[in-house]
């Protein structure tokens, strides 16, 4: 952050600082561009360190040495001894190679929003335990996509995998640096993502650190799952319902013929649909929202399911065909499955929606897995954006 003086403006920072215009004005969203003395502002992509060099260094070899007009390091220091420089961050702060839970996702979403401020963090509800259920929106366009992973708890390589995307991106985006021969400021101008990381917290943290300290809600886990300690097959939230089975779209198929007929490690749909409080924020959040496309990030198959029910729109199949081609993975157009985020989103608004099934094996994949699931999460997201 720096201190503006009388004259500045966020286009003056802008090229100080080489960082695009239009990330400064959405860091900057309460300022106008001609700034008011004194004004506190925010400069996206860079960190402040402590200055250790010779005393005898004049503040503008000092500016030199570190790439900045000596005017940037003044609005930083009121103190000449106490020298604060900026900057620039070039590598990730997300290590999604990990086991990701709720409170590793949060504290890696308050230091991206920390260093990126043109990221918007909100929360759209909380889960069953109290959790905040986070939205991300990353973009200025008129055209919303949206994403989301961990909709299945032992699926949370999902999170980590969108985390780590997250990251990649707005680093590209303060560096001005491409991505794969993809200009992403183009991206940014056009398409507003909206990113729900984690849409399952409580059962997230239930496979990956075992039954909360919450009653009624550790013990009952825990006989839903015959009393084992073992959760890593559990894929509903803390009260046993999947909530990837309770969105209006056939729910009464499902539950008609799922096996389970209440609360379940998996596929229980539940007694209504949209009873959760998860499904219920992510429901409000679509319907308010207006999403052109969304993409469910799920495991495991290598492959995308993109129709539902004749429902999907003929740009699904183009957009679909060129995720495919870009992670080697299947597009699939049907299969005998209801009452999902995507089935219920195609149903609804007659528009693409995709559920991705990233990696390979048995769930909970392993995290040796993580790069190529990157990758190909990285290369379908960057697919979707092109045909935007």
């Amino acid at each position: 952050m720096i201190r503006a003086q009388q004259g500045d403006t966020l286009d003056v920072y802008s090229r100080w600082f080489s960082v695009p215009y239009e990330l400064m004005k959405d860091a900057n969203p309460h300022v106008n561009d001609r700034l008011y003395e004194d004004e506190i502002i925010r400069i996206p992509g860079y960190d402040v360190v402590a200055y250790h060099g010779q005393a005898s260094e004049t503040l503008e070899q000092i500016a030199q040495s570190v790439s900045l007009p000596a005017a940037a390091l003044e609005r930083m220091n009121d103190d000449r001894l106490l020298l604060r420089i900026p900057r620039r961050i070039e590598t990730a702060i997300v290590d999604g190679k990990k086991n990701y839970d709720f409170a590793t996702m949060k504290q890696d979403l308050d230091d991206l929003c920390t260093y990126y401020p043109f990221i918007k963090q909100r929360v759209i509800g909380t889960s069953v335990l109290g959790l905040p259920l986070i939205e991300l929106t990353i973009g200025s366009g008129p055209k919303k996509i949206h994403l989301n992973g961990s909709f299945h708890a032992n699926e949370w390589i999902t999170t980590a995998a969108l985390m780590a995307f997250i990251n990649e991106y707005v680093l590209a985006l303060t560096n001005e640096n491409s991505l794969r021969g993809h200009c992403l400021m183009d991206y940014y101008r056009k398409v507003t993502l909206s990113i729900v990381p984690m849409v399952n917290p409580d059962g997230v943290n239930l496979v990956l650190n075992g039954p909360p300290n919450v009653e009624p809600y550790g013990s009952e886990a825990l006989r839903i799952n015959g009393g084992s300690l073992d959760f890593s097959q559990w894929k509903a939230n803390i009260r046993g319902i999947d909530l990837n089975n309770q969105f209006p779209a056939k729910w009464e198929v499902e539950q008609e013929r799922k096996i389970p007929k209440a609360p379940a490690p998996r596929d229980f749909p539940g007694f209504h649909p949209l009873t959760e409080p998860e499904t219920k924020a992510m429901a409000a959040l679509t319907e308010q929202s207006d999403f052109a496309t969304v993409v469910a990030f799920h495991t495991q198959g290598k492959e995308i399911y993109w129709g539902y029910e004749g429902f999907e729109p003929e740009e699904s199949e183009s957009i679909v065909n060129e995720m495919a081609k870009a992670s080697n993975y299947q597009a699939i157009r049907y299969i005998d499955s209801h009452a999902g985020y995507r089935d219920w989103f195609i149903q609804t608004w007659k528009r693409p929606g995709y559920t991705v099934e990233l990696g390979e094996g048995t769930n909970p994949l392993p995290l040796e897995q993580f790069e190529e699931i990157y990758e190909n999460t990285l290369d379908i997201i960057l697919a979707l954006l092109s045909m935007s």
